[in-house]
């Protein structure tokens, strides 16, 4: 497949990815390894805790479920990095066992100089129940067509 550049995407492009599904040992061993709070890595200690059960770090659900936004969204792009994310938001536990959806929205672009433009996208990740559970802004630059 040919690489699409700058020039080729267009502001409302969607696409939906998934789903991605975090188990209870995944849980505990990303947290045990980044995130080491109880209600991430102890099952008893998770029992009692503020979320009434084991959940997954916010970082691991954001790391499980950018893979596939790679794979089906900026694999395709002349893709010359990331600059940042902003309004990252954790809103809802992600749980042993559950499925996340991923939709990933083009919401604007700029150019940013002669070679190269500024893409936004929207990413909201929901859970099986259709709860949103994570939401950002993704900031990456794309490469510019080169001029004949």
């Amino acid at each position: 497949m040919a690489l699409r550049y700058f020039e080729d995407l267009a502001v409302g492009e969607r696409v939906e990815v998934g789903p991605v599904s975090l188990t209870e040992s995944a849980i505990i061993s990303f947290a045990e390894q980044y995130d080491p709070q109880p209600f991430h890595t102890d099952l008893d200690a998770a029992a009692d805790g503020p979320f009434s059960g084991l959940v997954a770090s916010g970082w691991h659900t954001c790391a499980a479920t950018f893979r596939p936004i790679v794979d089906a969204v900026f694999s395709e792009l002349a893709f010359a990095g990331g600059w940042g994310i902003d309004e990252l938001r954790w809103l809802t536990p992600v749980r042993p066992g559950d499925e996340l959806l991923v939709s990933v929205e083009l919401v604007a672009k700029r150019p940013r100089d002669e070679g190269r433009g500024d893409v936004d996208y929207d990413v909201v990740v929901r859970n099986q129940r259709e709860d949103v559970v994570v939401t950002y802004r993704d900031h990456v630059i794309v490469e510019r067509r080169a001029a004949d």
